[in-house]
């Protein structure tokens, strides 16, 4: 009978996984240290710049105003995105307002620093001149590959974890890690992963329409992508959401899923607008006729 037990447990072994995280810290040479979440995100950015300065190339738009235009999202998009947090969750700092400055340690909430990045694009946007859709277009696909890798931060910052769960992916939290009320479960739903994978299947379906494998009629409008990018990312992220124990919350609603859906409801209401009304969206400057075919 051992012979059948020990296949058993190797094909168990095989086909049941453990996420375990490592720990924050990445590199550690005496007091300087390197941790996972900060690498993710400057790995997102620089991946980033590189993704969209060859969607501009593609679309005749400078590599450089795209260079120009992230240093200015960066700038506002992680103080927006500590600050929403912040805001939130004020009884966590409070007593110790010291801790705000502490990104490194996690809180930082995404929908903030989509809201700050809007904010420096439009008015970017409106001291260079250009299309405010036309950048929005080329950035949204690194934006949500940068949402993609950033999430694992939260992976080895053990955090943004669901609920309990025995599926064969759980996540392991260690004890002091475990939300109040949860601290005798050992295995949650391993949420930065599936909004990864979401992220990534977003990613596929902004590139599949930026170069027309997927064929839109009328012709592709400018907005049209990051306008399905606000869609695509508010449905994931309302599902996913609600598995989540650390939500932000406004009473009995938690927050992130309220925003989603504002988010997926402005997001169809400009689609409607581009391809049923046959309206160009509001811009910061006239738009001129951009063609959006591809030259290949």
């Amino acid at each position: 009978l051992k012979l059948p037990t020990r296949i058993i447990m190797i094909i168990h072994d095989l086909f049941v996984f453990q996420f375990t995280s490592p720990g924050s810290t990445a590199l550690q040479l005496g007091p300087f240290v390197i941790r996972w979440y900060g690498l993710l995100m400057a790995l997102a950015v620089l991946i980033g710049i590189s993704l969209s300065r060859y969607l501009a190339r593609s679309r005749g738009v400078k590599p450089e105003l795209i260079e120009s235009l992230v240093i200015w999202l960066v700038i506002a998009a992680i103080p927006c995105a500590r600050l929403y947090y912040v805001l939130f969750e004020w009884r966590q700092y409070a007593q110790n307002p010291l801790l705000i400055f502490q990104i490194w340690k996690g809180g930082i909430a995404i929908h903030g620093a989509i809201l700050g990045g809007l904010v420096a694009g439009v008015i970017f946007a409106k001291i260079k001149r250009v299309s405010f859709w036309q950048l929005a277009d080329i950035v949204a696909p690194s934006l949500i590959l940068g949402q993609a890798i950033g999430r694992w931060g939260n992976f080895f910052n053990s955090e943004a974890f669901g609920s309990p769960t025995n599926l064969p992916w759980k996540l392991f939290i260690p004890l002091e890690r475990r939300p109040p009320g949860y601290e005798q479960f050992a295995y949650f739903h391993p949420t930065f992963l599936y909004e990864s994978l979401w992220n990534l299947m977003v990613l596929g379906l902004l590139l599949a329409l930026f170069f027309q494998v997927i064929k839109v009629k009328p012709q592709l409008k400018l907005g049209t992508i990051f306008l399905v990018y606000w869609v695509g990312y508010g449905l994931g992220r309302f599902w996913i959401e609600g598995l989540r124990t650390d939500s932000l919350w406004i009473g009995p609603l938690r927050i992130a899923q309220i925003v989603s859906l504002v988010g997926i409801a402005l997001g169809l209401f400009g689609l409607y607008l581009l391809y049923w009304r046959q309206q160009s969206l509001p811009d910061v400057v006239v738009q001129q006729e951009v063609s959006q075919e591809v030259e290949h």
